[in-house]
């Protein structure tokens, strides 16, 4: 099996070791523009710098205000030529907040681009943004639409970029999304859904010395529903159900009339979203006098490994192959946006940025050896990916 970190003698390869140090470098300058999911001026800012930086690349750019997150950004070249777009999906958002450079500036190691952003996903970004370059400096960008897509809430559960991450991956004949490579330089062929409850309980106040009978105790109703929401784990299908914020009560001398719970569902397939949804809307209170009420809250649909996404992944394998790349697969616990495009039933991959650690962690790094491997086969897939739907 080929080292993802290291490289064959493929001159497409050798062709994006050579502009290593400008990719680098391209990384280090993104990621030293702090973009906090939370705070839009600054997330502006590298809005500003990636619309100046895609109109310098030829690409027709159209850029979508936002009030409560930064804008977002969908670039086009060949916005004319016929065919379905391959569609890349990014993010330019961060889970830092502003000042943490200070202490921990963006910075090469030997092997290793270390700084909070790197990864996830600014080196991506350069990844992309490269790749275009070089496709058009040696003549070869092909004549079919690439559109690249920017979206600035990414971190925070695409709260406000989903239907324009839908209206536009509809068009697309295959959707790249840009997180970071597998530990073993994967691709991500399968990403756990989300679904997020939130359980209200009601029960009766009353003095807990002088009339305790009196009381209903919402905070014991709750830990009834906690245990029948915990026996909805089928851990051996892949699906948690975890209970993970409680609250309730508000003086140790009183029965509590009130509690709270989060609930936090993952899941391989729609059938087991399914499953949950129904046992979590259907739950009874236990006490007599309690009643209760279950309310859902964010969700994505999982990114399942079925025949569409078996058959992407393949003809991705076969073209790295041609590169001298054994390309692996994996999945994740965690969404991302190719959840979105995937449940959508679109030929979608996901994991095409560099290897790496540290996503969200004081490590965050890029391993930079890794980087001209995923750059030719991105260069190879703008140009030879044949749509079979």
């Amino acid at each position: 099996m080929t080292d993802q970190t290291e490289q064959t003698n493929h001159p497409l390869i050798a062709f994006y070791e050579q502009r290593l140090p400008a990719i680098v470098a391209l990384t280090a300058e993104l990621a030293s523009i702090e973009s906090p999911s939370h705070s839009k001026p600054d997330v502006d800012r590298l809005v500003d710098v990636m619309q100046a930086r895609l109109a310098a690349l030829g690409a027709q750019v159209e850029r979508f205000p936002q009030t409560a997150v930064g804008d977002q950004l969908l670039a086009k070249w060949n916005a004319d030529a016929p065919g379905k777009p391959i569609l890349f999906l990014m993010h330019l958002d961060t889970v830092w907040p502003v000042g943490v450079l200070a202490a921990r500036p963006v910075h090469v190691e030997g092997d290793r681009l270390i700084g909070p952003g790197t990864w996830d996903m600014k080196g991506s970004i350069a990844l992309v943004l490269s790749v275009i370059d070089g496709l058009r400096q040696r003549g070869e960008f092909p004549q079919r639409p690439i559109w690249a897509l920017f979206t600035t809430d990414e971190e925070t559960g695409s709260v406000y970029s989903t239907d324009l991450i839908e209206r536009t991956a509809t068009q697309a004949g295959l959707c790249l999304v840009m997180e970071f490579a597998t530990p073993d330089g994967g691709l991500k062929t399968w990403r756990k859904g989300i679904a997020q409850y939130t359980v209200n309980v009601t029960g009766r106040s009353s003095h807990a010395g002088n009339a305790p009978e009196k009381g209903v105790n919402a905070v014991v109703e709750l830990a009834h529903q906690t245990l029948h929401i915990t026996e909805l784990n089928r851990l051996d299908k892949g699906t948690s159900v975890s209970v993970t914020v409680v609250r309730g009560g508000a003086a140790s001398n009183v029965i509590p009339d009130s509690a709270t719970a989060q609930v936090d569902v993952r899941f391989l397939t729609r059938d087991e979203h399914e499953r949950v949804a129904a046992a979590m809307t259907a739950l009874q209170p236990v006490l007599p006098g309690a009643s209760l009420s279950v309310s859902a809250g964010h969700a994505r649909p999982p990114m399942e490994r079925d025949a569409v996404m078996i058959a992407t992944f393949e003809q991705a394998r076969a073209l790295a192959a041609q590169l001298g790349i054994d390309l692996l697969e994996g999945g994740s616990g965690g969404g991302s946006d190719g959840n979105i495009t995937a449940g959508l039933g679109l030929p979608t991959l996901d994991g095409l940025g560099p290897m790496g650690e540290g996503a969200h962690a004081v490590h965050e790094q890029v391993f930079i050896r890794s980087i001209p491997g995923r750059a030719a086969l991105l260069d190879l897939m703008i140009r030879a990916w044949q749509f079979t739907r």
